[in-house]
């Protein structure tokens, strides 16, 4: 009898998936923590920070993504939607590199995982997808963990915590309109609004604000935030092409892992007690959500095959 082979394609597809989640959380970590040096430590302003993120996250789709990997198109069923879901992404960077200017990367990501409880909780009055009460349970306890890393009343809440906040509520919104657009346009439409808009609507913005560095290197970084931007996008593209998002998710908890190394190695910053215990309380809030969701559509598939294999002893009408 001869040997059964033990490769899993599919298994080798998961695993695949799973390491390009952690370089794409790798790259949106360096993407702040360039954000940050240049906004805190060089006094670059944000909106040149900001404008620059898109301009060269085009410039990388042109040369390295568009002619190779996705063919750009405009050619949308839902131009407007696309518009706005494009300015959410300008808004979220926005208010995100004006907050990590001022709070500690790992701050910064643990109000920020409060983002996939925002998508559940939004998802109801905006896609009718409501939850149930486990699922409400875990969203209020993802809450009470973004009070306990800003700790009101106990410690001075700083205001860019708030920005961060309206960042988180901006990305989820972003997100929303993302699995909305999928079912009219396909992903590259998508891939193509989101930096030529950005670039759009905020040159006029950079271009105002402008301000030359004295170094020359400082230009590599300015380059850099659109390649750890566009690297980082379409990295997330590649996994979840591999395997499915609910396999995917708990890897993004990882970013604050890179976050915690990249404040320490670049600023030397320590994360606080504070900051670790409301984002573990995050994480789990995360971690449990994600459960119930695959656990109800473990049920909604076993309905369905238990349909299916019942209409096959129908007698004919």
């Amino acid at each position: 009898m001869a040997p059964r082979l033990v490769s899993n394609p599919r298994q080798s597809q998961v695993l695949k998936a799973i390491g390009l989640m952690v370089l794409a959380t790798l790259c949106i970590a360096a993407l702040d923590a360039t954000a940050k040096y240049l906004t805190d430590t060089h006094g670059v302003p944000v909106a040149q920070v900001v404008w620059l993120r898109f301009l060269w996250h085009v410039v990388f789709s042109a040369i390295f993504l568009w002619p190779f990997a996705l063919r750009p198109s405009l050619r949308s069923e839902k131009p407007w939607i696309q518009f706005i879901r494009s300015c959410l992404m300008i808004l979220t960077t926005a208010l995100n590199f004006v907050a990590l200017k001022y709070l500690q990367l790992d701050q910064n990501i643990a109000i920020f995982f409060l983002m996939p409880l925002l998508v559940a909780a939004l998802s109801g009055p905006l896609l009718g997808e409501w939850v149930g009460w486990h699922r409400a349970l875990a969203i209020f306890a993802g809450f009470i963990g973004v009070l306990v890393v800003m700790h009101p009343g106990i410690g001075d809440v700083h205001w860019a915590m708030l920005f961060t906040l309206g960042a988180t509520l901006g990305y989820a919104l972003f997100t929303i309109a993302t699995r909305y657009l999928a079912a009219y346009d396909p992903p590259a439409v998508t891939q193509t609004y989101t930096p030529l808009v950005g670039v759009l609507v905020m040159t006029p913005f950079g271009l105002m604000q402008w301000e030359s560095p004295d170094q020359c290197w400082v230009w590599l970084l300015f380059a850099s935030l659109g390649f750890w931007g566009g690297l980082g996008h379409w990295i997330i593209i590649l996994a979840h092409r591999l395997a499915p998002a609910g396999i995917l998710a708990p890897y993004i908890y990882l970013g604050l892992i890179w976050m915690s190394a990249f404040g320490f190695l670049v600023f030397g910053d320590v994360p606080t007690w504070w900051t670790m215990a409301g984002a573990a309380i995050v994480i789990l809030a995360g971690l449990y959500l994600l459960a119930r969701e695959r656990l109800a559509e473990a049920r909604e598939r076993k309905r369905t095959r238990t349909h299916a294999a019942g209409s096959e002893f129908d007698p004919p009408q």
